[in-house]
């Protein structure tokens, strides 16, 4: 059996789940590394202890296999929001962000402006709410030192091209949000200058998992302002205050979570097994399939078809609104309804049960508008 195929058996969520953008459940593999690092850190012997510290270096060095980064321009962080606060709060000069963003984007952008006035927020609006490449030319100017972006759009699943946008930005820090894409979406990560992420949502790490890497040009423009004690060279003593440490540590607050560290390293390392591109491959593909489901049904879909992660956005009409939300209840399907728009997000491993659940949930509401179409079979390929 190859890695992918490892990885994809490894899905045994309950049938219907497709929420994976707002948590991802554990994998079995993670699951058993947690218990295992507890009961070594439950045993009081120094080994198992210093065992389970070690997590610490071995998720930094499969993140940066992941990212294709150095291990050292990655620090371990409680969230992605941690690791934005570290980049925008060290930050002077102008930073450009869409107001449509995800508000952990904006609201930390103008946290930071408030809290030391070094920092000034230029936000704009995307026409579509979408933050395409031509939309952020249109927005550039002169005095912008740095543009701050989701990877992948939280409401629609729409994904940028990061090195697109670095054409675009020239020699400007890029600050990139991927929650929503790594682990799922084979992208250039090395092109942002901050990349911040977390392990609970595709890449199956569960809560605490958050991790943010600074390249060079970026620790020399941002200043490490949030960093603790454990961002300071050398043991320090009472009333000593030393220089900021080498690399990404640097930007680090206090001592890591080595069990939160355990699961990420197992959960990253999966991924780079399988094979982010395979991955990536496998999750395009259902939502290909959840997209055709919702076309047979004749439910608007939100998500643009040329640029899309696995979130599927769905946008029904009014009146069928709450019965959509209704039906996916009634039939087992967990996903996420916001504003009247229900998001939709399949893993590379969810099963044919899932989608069939999905279109019997979405047949349910065609037949109230007397739709005739026969309820769907699911087939996958894998």
């Amino acid at each position: 059996m190859s890695a992918l195929e490892s990885f994809l058996d490894s899905f045994d969520e309950e049938p219907g789940y497709l929420n994976w953008p707002a948590f991802g459940p554990l994998s079995p593999t993670v699951l058993e590394e947690s218990r295992a690092d507890a009961q070594l850190l439950a045993s009081g012997r120094a080994s198992g202890i210093a065992l389970v510290a070690a997590h610490r270096d071995e998720a930094r060095r499969a993140l940066g296999d992941l990212l294709g980064v150095p291990a050292d321009e990655i620090s371990l962080q409680p969230s992605t929001t941690y690791g934005l606060m570290h980049a925008l709060f060290g930050l002077t000069g102008t930073v450009l962000v869409s107001s449509a963003e995800y508000p952990a984007l904006p609201v930390t952008a103008r946290r930071a402006h408030e809290a030391r006035g070094r920092l000034h927020v230029r936000e704009f609006a995307p026409a579509d709410g979408m933050l395409r490449p031509e939309a952020l030319r249109d927005a550039l100017t002169a005095d912008i030192d740095a543009v701050l972006v989701s990877l992948v759009d939280y409401r629609t699943g729409y994904t940028l091209d990061l090195s697109t946008v670095r054409e675009v930005i020239g020699d400007r820090l890029l600050i990139v949000d991927a929650v929503q894409a790594v682990g799922v979406v084979d992208a250039d990560y090395a092109a942002a200058d901050v990349l911040c992420g977390n392990g609970y949502k595709w890449l199956r790490a569960g809560y605490g998992t958050g991790f943010v890497r600074f390249s060079p040009t970026a620790r020399e423009r941002i200043e490490p302002v949030l960093a603790g004690f454990a961002g300071l060279e050398g043991e320090l003593g009472p009333g000593e205050f030393g220089g900021a440490r080498a690399g990404a540590d640097a930007f680090t607050v206090t001592g890591t979570d080595s069990l939160a560290a355990g699961r990420l390293a197992v959960a990253v390392s999966e991924v780079v097994d399988a094979g982010v591109a395979a991955v990536a491959a496998e999750v395009a593909d259902r939502a290909r399939h959840v997209m055709a489901l919702a076309d047979r049904y004749q439910i608007p879909v939100l998500t643009p078809r040329e640029a899309h992660s696995g979130i599927v956005a769905l946008e029904p009409e009014p009146a069928d609104a709450g019965p959509l939300a209704a039906a996916l209840a009634n039939h087992g399907v967990t996903a996420t309804a916001r504003g009247g728009v229900v998001r939709l997000g399949a893993h590379a491993g969810t099963g044919a049960d899932t989608l069939q659940l999905l279109g019997d949930a979405l047949a349910e509401v065609a037949a109230r508008r007397n739709v005739p179409v026969p309820p769907a079979v699911v087939a996958l390929d894998s």
